[in-house]
């Protein structure tokens, strides 16, 4: 346990500098498309690359969220993996409580989205926007602003995002799958199984692996299902445990290789290309009366914290689940606010949903609601967890006179 325990503190020390990038790679992308040089940023991620052969003729821009993003839910995968094999979440108790947290924090969000955007264009799939929680940010926030909260809070907000992100892929692959080629998805399966074939054998060797991965990848592409799923199915099927003798499980060791590549490089490059919203006046003066951002405003920011919040309450309360050690009520509300923090698969969620309806003024206006609520749960979970810090410092300060008395 101790080994899962120093992992864990790793993963999140690589996921807060990763946050850290990621803000500054959203501001320089919103700063860059709101500046006089807005046509160049707009070249850059409008810059068509690839294969045509292979049908991967994508413009930077969509490289990054199809590409990038597939190595950022494999890290995932491998995380959710170690949690519920060796992790916190191995603990049926103690799993139960962030598993129905995010369970809330995706059905609150989608109907309230649902009943305000009803009818809109793209809301028949817009619904799915406010549903995920971005760990690297919210993670990078509980950093610098929590540092006094018991360490609990941390394992809560962090299995509750990996769980919030599998529910987020699972809504992924049934609502942005059109037409399905079952030949090409064969293919992909057929490549899973290799890859799981490989893990049982105990082979190492990446000359098999990354060939695994990019066929899969690619498999999924042409079957029809967004290709980023790929990365968490392949994380899912790597083996968490070690074997007598062995120091590392494939899975740590994967982590230890490739999180910093999705933290430092993957993520921060997504948020490059997909933050830069112009946010001119009529995006401001829409984003408080157009209904498609009032549904993900109110989404994240209402229903992700309801949502959250509510139902880890009456989940205590009628004894599913147990309150982490050290936390109050106060202190998880503060923690809910910031899963309204939907950044990275809130951002590709409004472009797979509203990509294709009518000029992309609809995307613009979503990412620019994600963007702005994002940064709002940010300053107030902040705000909330500065307060609350205070307040279990003073108590370990009482405590520590009452010792010396």
């Amino acid at each position: 346990m101790t080994q899962v325990r120093s992992e864990l503190t790793r993963y999140l020390r690589t996921e807060t500098v990763g946050g850290a990038l990621l803000l500054i790679a959203a501001a320089v992308a919103l700063l860059w498309a709101n500046s006089p040089w807005a046509d160049s940023y707009l070249r850059m991620t409008e810059t068509v690359v690839g294969i045509q052969h292979l049908h991967l003729e994508w413009t930077l821009a969509d490289w990054t969220k199809n590409g990038l993003l597939a190595i950022f839910f494999f890290v995932a995968g491998l995380e959710l993996k170690r949690e519920f094999v060796v992790g916190e979440l191995a603990d049926r108790r103690r799993a139960a409580l962030p598993i129905v947290a995010a369970v809330g924090g995706v059905v609150t969000p989608a109907l309230l989205a649902s009943a305000v955007g009803f009818g809109i264009p793209g809301m028949e799939r817009g619904w799915a926007i406010p549903v995920a929680t971005d760990i690297a940010f919210a993670l990078a926030v509980l950093a610098m602003t929590g540092s006094r909260i018991p360490a609990s809070a941390r394992v809560f907000l962090l299995s509750l995002a990996v769980v919030d992100d599998l529910l987020a892929i699972v809504l992924i692959a049934v609502l942005f799958t059109a037409a399905l080629s079952l030949l090409w998805l064969l293919a992909a399966t057929a490549c899973f199984g290799g890859w799981a074939l490989a893990q049982h054998k105990r082979i190492s060797t990446p000359v098999l692996y990354v060939p695994l991965a990019l066929v899969s990848w690619y498999a999924l592409h042409e079957a029809g299902i967004h290709p980023t799923l790929a990365g968490v199915v392949l994380g899912l099927l790597t083996r968490v445990r070690p074997d007598p003798g062995e120091r590392q499980a494939p899975a740590t060791r994967l982590e230890h290789l490739i999180q910093p590549i999705s933290a430092g490089l993957c993520v921060p490059l997504f948020a490059l290309f997909a933050s830069g919203v112009p946010l001119d006046t009529r995006v401001f003066g829409e984003l408080f009366t157009d209904r498609l951002a009032l549904a993900v405003i109110l989404g994240l920011l209402l229903g992700k914290t309801a949502g959250i919040f509510g139902i880890s309450w009456a989940a205590i309360r009628l004894g599913i689940a147990k309150r982490p050690m050290g936390l109050g009520y106060r202190d998880m509300f503060a923690l809910s606010v910031l899963g309204a923090i939907g950044f990275t698969v809130s951002l590709l969620m409004a472009e797979l949903a509203l990509g294709d309806v009518g000029d992309g003024s609809a995307v613009e206006l979503a990412k620019a609601a994600v963007l702005v609520t994002s940064m709002t749960a940010s300053l107030a979970g902040s705000a909330l967890l500065l307060r609350r810090g205070r307040v279990h410092q003073a108590r370990r300060d009482r405590r520590a006179l009452q010792r010396e008395e």
